[in-house]
């Protein structure tokens, strides 16, 4: 059940996730923020959920302007200690203790 409702979150997660592979490296290094906006992003939906970490995001990439003082701007961490990001960075449910 937690795995459906994790769907959205980890379909988001896959989109940024070729985003970064195949688009954000024909851009270059133009993001006045670290982490990226990109990285931002991705760190938003793994952590925060598809809808928060989307809306983040967004306030982001309206902040990542030329005027912008830029600088370093990690998203908040609010991962619920029931889920565990994989090494490939899609979300999971944690391991429940003795099963």
């Amino acid at each position: 059940m937690t795995a459906v409702l994790l769907l959205p979150r980890n379909l988001l997660i896959a989109a940024l996730l070729a985003y970064r592979r195949l688009v954000s490296p024909l851009y270059g290094q133009v993001c006045r923020y670290h982490p990226s906006c990109s990285r931002y992003a991705l760190e938003a939906v793994q952590q925060s959920g598809a809808a928060v970490g989307t809306a983040l995001a967004a306030w982001r990439v309206l902040r990542c302007n030329p005027w912008s003082r830029g600088g370093v701007d990690d998203p908040p961490a609010r991962l619920n200690p029931a889920y565990r990001i994989t090494p490939l960075g899609f979300v999971r449910p944690a391991e429940q203790p003795g099963g």
